[in-house]
């Protein structure tokens, strides 16, 4: 038996890095997964793994999360796919960096609006599904079948700030009030909010950076930032989708409004 069988998850952002790895994840402890991305190619791919783990666990959505039209196709696909949503990650994000007094209207509006009003869309849009569906159980059984999850993603840069991410730590501290916000608001309902804050994450967005490349860190700084990793390494998607499972699975049944620091011990000022 596994932690999540038979368990209908939403996942966005899923095509590469931390979003397909929880899908990985989710589809190996039992669970159907739609996963959603921008780009088909690599959306084609995820589904392939996930079916070599287990045929037809896995279907696609192509759509951004910063559109309310697709964050609600998105939700519904589930339910029209699966029958049912129970688990909503909202992984999806994407990062335009530059000094503050040089960030452009672009690129603080794109970051904003995928990382940070794509995380409200979802819940919004998921709504119906969730909170609707387990205020029906509470009429007719007098409390919910069971606990229902959102996970939501922020991040340790946002925590402790970054030069050059005035955009991107914005928006991931934003996903921490909507974390708190909405686990008080929809407690009682029995659906568990919670949010992950990666720390540095091996993936196409942390990869080294060379001179004209839109995304990447450069090198200095991902070994300065190595130095200050206690465990020695940078993390893996796999060690993030392990603690997304967590606060997906009823093992976190009576946690709500909490964020989980994953980042192998690295200190925070």
């Amino acid at each position: 038996m596994g932690l999540l069988d038979d368990r209908v998850a939403v996942i966005t952002g899923a095509g590469r890095g931390i979003g397909r790895a929880c899908a990985l994840t989710f589809v190996r402890e039992g669970a159907h997964v739609v996963i959603n991305d921008v780009d088909p190619e690599p959306l084609a791919e995820a589904q392939a793994a996930c079916e070599a783990v287990r045929a037809g666990s896995a279907t696609t959505h192509v759509g951004s999360v910063a559109d309310r039209a697709a964050t609600d196709e998105l939700m519904k696909l589930a339910v029209d796919h699966f029958g049912q949503l129970d688990i909503l990650v909202n992984n999806a994000g994407v990062t335009r960096d530059k000094m503050c007094h040089l960030m452009s209207d672009e690129h603080w509006d794109l970051v904003v609006d995928v990382s940070l009003r794509g995380t409200f869309n979802c819940i919004r849009s998921a709504a119906p599904y969730l909170r609707d569906v387990a205020k029906a159980e509470m009429e007719h059984h007098g409390r919910p079948i069971y606990h229902r999850k959102i996970v939501n993603f922020f991040s340790t840069a946002a925590i402790r700030g970054n030069p050059g991410q005035v955009n991107y730590t914005a928006a991931k501290m934003g996903n921490v009030g909507i974390t708190r916000t909405v686990a008080q608001e929809w407690a009682r309902f029995w659906i568990n909010v919670n949010a992950v804050a990666p720390g540095f994450t091996n993936t196409r967005l942390t990869q080294p950076k060379s001179k004209g490349d839109e995304l990447g860190v450069p090198e200095e700084q991902r070994q300065a930032t190595l130095a200050r990793i206690p465990m020695g390494r940078f993390g893996e998607p796999e060690d993030i989708a392990n603690a997304v499972l967590f606060f997906a699975s009823p093992l976190s049944d009576f946690i709500t409004g909490q964020e989980l620091n994953v980042s192998g011990g690295m200190q925070i000022p």
